[in-house]
């Protein structure tokens, strides 16, 4: 048990969560909350650095996405749960943090050219988008996190934070510990056009999402292209977007078995698919009961942010006095 440990993660809330999501972030949060004293937040300022024309969809999407984290088994006995802009700590560390980080760090970091690419559609050419960076620094070594679970494509991020420590503890005092990845294995999840999930790319099946809607996404998925009839044999390990899914939501024995039934053509892509279909939805139907108990509850997902909120504040406060009493010794 090494529950004396911090970790740190966020989410930014724009939009719905979907299987990718639950997989590749929220499984391993449940099981860090039981190794771990663990600060999950809703990153509401950070949705702002590409959505700030239009932020009025935050808040709400801020509630939906926590209903996600409890329904799947978030617990806030565990965690401590809450959201960014609560804690206006996170902003005074991030400015005096902008004060001592080199413009040259910012501009290398490797998704700053890559999103302003990918997001041509909106100005991002401003000062909040090439120094989100620094308040997520901020996030991070307010609550002296010790680790920070991370993909292989966000280990530059974290290096970027800390230098941020290492600079601060080297020019005025040692303050912060430097923080490690934790790097989770992210499945690979792709949506229902083979593609990776994703909300922009309408391909996702939601974690709240419907019986009937998730049978009929399912329905629709990319299967063996070569295989244009039941009686044609396939390979589903090569060519087939669905079996992606198969290996996640089926016992193995029952994926060995559809391998061999559609390499020797006695089982056909729409009845596989129903049979994906079923599992998806014996899967989700737990975390739909407990995501509608949670609804059913009014105000129990302001109630836990608020109890959250205090929590977190705490601890930030706590970290500001040793930051300014470095700072102005």
């Amino acid at each position: 048990m090494t529950r004396e440990k911090r970790i740190l993660s966020g989410m930014r809330p724009s939009g719905k969560l979907h299987l990718g999501h639950l997989h590749g972030v929220l499984s391993n949060w449940k099981r860090l909350q039981d190794e771990y004293q663990c600060f999950f937040f809703v990153a509401d300022w950070h949705a702002l650095t590409t959505n700030y024309e239009s932020p009025g969809g935050i808040p709400d999407f801020t509630e939906d996405m926590v209903l996600d984290w409890l329904s799947v088994g978030i617990d806030p006995d565990k965690a401590t749960i809450f959201v960014q802009s609560d804690i206006k700590e996170h902003a005074e560390l991030h400015l005096l943090f902008s004060m001592i980080t080199p413009v040259s760090w910012l501009e290398r970091n490797p998704t700053y050219k890559e999103q302003q690419q990918e997001l041509k559609q909106k100005d991002l050419a401003t000062y909040g988008f090439l120094g989100y960076p620094v308040l997520q620094a901020a996030d991070i070594l307010i609550y002296k996190a010790h680790k920070v679970p991370v993909g292989v494509d966000q280990l530059p991020h974290l290096e970027l934070t800390r230098e941020i420590a290492r600079r601060f503890n080297y020019l005025y005092k040692e303050t912060f510990p430097v923080p490690e990845p934790l790097l989770a294995e992210v499945p690979k999840l792709p949506g229902i056009d083979g593609r990776k999930m994703s909300k922009s790319y309408g391909n996702a099946i939601f974690i709240s999402e419907e019986p009937d809607s998730v049978r009929k996404k399912v329905g629709s998925m990319v299967t063996d292209v070569e295989r244009p009839r039941k009686q044609d044999p396939g390979d589903p390990e090569k060519r087939c977007v669905a079996f992606n899914l198969h290996k996640l939501y089926l016992p193995e024995e029952r994926v060995r078995e559809i391998v061999e039934d559609c390499k020797g053509a006695r089982i056909g892509c729409v009845q596989c698919k129903r049979e994906l279909a079923d599992a998806v939805n014996a899967f989700l139907e737990p975390i739909r009961e407990r995501r509608k108990a949670l609804q059913d509850e009014q105000g129990k997902v302001q109630d836990i942010l608020r109890e959250g909120a205090k929590k977190a504040r705490a601890f930030a406060i706590s970290t500001m006095e040793e930051v300014r009493s470095a700072l102005w010794k």
